[in-house]
């Protein structure tokens, strides 16, 4: 059924007296991240500012999250910051991003069953272009990235809900 409709045993079908807005914002509310997610583009902290330039444009990414030799987030790059760095003269090859990354605990993430309207607002909010979405390893000492949700993936699933494909 549309939603316009419900139907009660010994009543029959009666009228919900909901707009199309309403059951949409119902359908909307339901939806989690890892309904959307993509995959997430890694760099290790010993990776030089020209790998990481270099691994942006080849992956087609806006940010990139940076990882310990154990696999846990220990920072984010974004395409301002690699900017930032190639000004002036020093040589990209020779400059870890370990020196010009975000660092842990000034990272906003998100977690796959998290939903999806309050991870837009802290995209809104924190005015960035995505969010690793993260699970706890070892009790509370750092963070596994196990996807990325972007503005794109916010943008499919209007997409998908102006053309009723939701997943």
């Amino acid at each position: 059924m549309a939603g316009y409709l419900d139907a009660r045993p010994r009543v029959g079908y009666f009228y919900t007296g909901k707009s199309g807005t309403q059951l949409l914002a119902e359908k909307v509310k339901h939806i989690t991240v890892k309904h959307y997610q993509s995959r997430p583009v890694v760099v290790q902290e010993a990776a030089s500012v020209y790998d990481a330039i270099c691994t942006m444009f080849l992956e087609d990414v806006g940010s990139l999250f940076v990882v310990d030799k154990q696999a846990t987030l220990v920072g984010v790059l974004s395409r301002k910051d690699l900017l930032r760095a190639s000004l002036g003269k020093q040589s990209l090859e020779s400059i870890p991003v370990s020196i010009i990354m975000t660092r842990m605990p000034n990272i906003t993430v998100c977690k796959a069953d998290d939903l999806i309207t309050e991870v837009a607002k802290k995209l809104i909010d924190k005015q960035i272009d995505s969010l690793p979405i993260v699970t706890e390893v070892d009790y509370g000492s750092g963070f596994e990235v196990t996807g990325r949700i972007t503005k794109t993936n916010i943008t499919a699933l209007l997409v998908d809900l102006a053309n009723d494909e939701m997943i």
